[in-house]
C-alpha cells in the first residue's frame, strides 16, 4: 500500500473556502426563505397580487418590503371605545337605509369607511396609495375593498344593479369591520324590497 501524501496549505485553504461558500450560500438562501414566507404571512392574497403585477418575484417583494417601509412611518390611531360606537351605530343605520336607497346607500358606506380608514392615520387621497397602506395590516380585506370601491365607481356611472349594489355592501363591510375590530352589526347582509325598478340598476 502507498501512503497518500498529505494536502497542501494551499489545498487545506482552497477546502476551507469552498466550504465557506457553500455555507454562506445556504445561510442566504435560508435567509431569503425566511423572508419571503413572513411576507406571505402578513399579506396574504396580497402577495400573490404584486407579485403577478410585478416584472419578477424580487420586485414585489421589495415592493411589499417598502410598503411596510411606509407603513412605519404612519402615526396610527387607535379608535377609543366612544368612536368605535360611533362608527358601529353609523353602519347599521346605513345598512337600514340600504333598503330604499341601494345606489346612495353604497356611496355612503364608501364615504364611512373612507372616513374611517383616515382617523385611524391612514392617508386616504390616492386610492392606490391608500390600498398599499392598508395592505400592511389588512391585506386580507382587500380584496373585499377593491371589489366594493369598483361598484361604487360603476354605481357613479348608473353601471350597477341591485344585486351588485347589495355585494358592495357586504364587501365595504369586511373591511369596516376589520378596522373597527369588531363586526359593526353582526353577520346579517342588507335586505331590500323588491320593487320592480330595483330589479336591473339602481336609481
Amino acid at each position: 500500500m502507498t501512503k497518500e501524501e498529505p494536502m497542501s496549505p494551499t489545498q487545506i485553504v482552497v477546502i476551507v473556502l469552498v466550504v465557506l461558500v457553500i455555507v454562506a450560500v445556504l445561510a442566504v438562501a435560508a435567509r431569503s426563505l425566511n423572508n419571503r414566507r413572513a411576507l406571505r404571512n402578513r399579506f396574504g392574497p396580497e402577495y400573490d397580487r404584486v407579485v403577478a403585477e410585478q416584472d419578477s418575484r424580487s420586485a414585489a417583494e421589495r415592493e411589499l418590503r417598502d410598503r411596510e417601509r411606509r407603513h412605519a412611518e404612519l402615526t396610527l390611531t387607535p379608535l377609543t371605545p366612544e368612536s368605535r360606537a360611533r362608527y358601529a351605530a353609523a353602519w347599521e343605520e346605513l345598512q337600514v337605509r340600504f333598503i330604499d336607497s341601494p345606489g346612495e346607500t353604497v356611496g355612503d358606506a364608501d364615504v364611512l369607511v373612507t372616513r374611517l380608514i383616515e382617523e385611524q392615520g391612514y392617508p386616504t387621497g390616492d386610492f392606490s396609495d391608500q390600498i398599499a397602506h392598508l395592505s400592511v395590516e389588512h391585506a386580507r380585506t382587500l380584496t373585499n375593498y377593491r371589489d366594493a370601491h369598483e361598484i361604487h365607481l360603476r354605481n357613479s356611472r348608473g353601471e350597477a344593479s341591485t344585486e351588485e349594489l347589495r355585494q358592495a355592501v357586504v364587501h365595504y363591510r369586511a373591511l369596516f369591520a376589520d378596522l373597527l375590530g369588531e363586526e359593526p352589526v353582526g353577520h346579517h347582509t342588507p335586505e331590500q324590497r323588491h320593487h320592480p325598478d330595483h330589479d336591473s340598476t339602481s336609481r
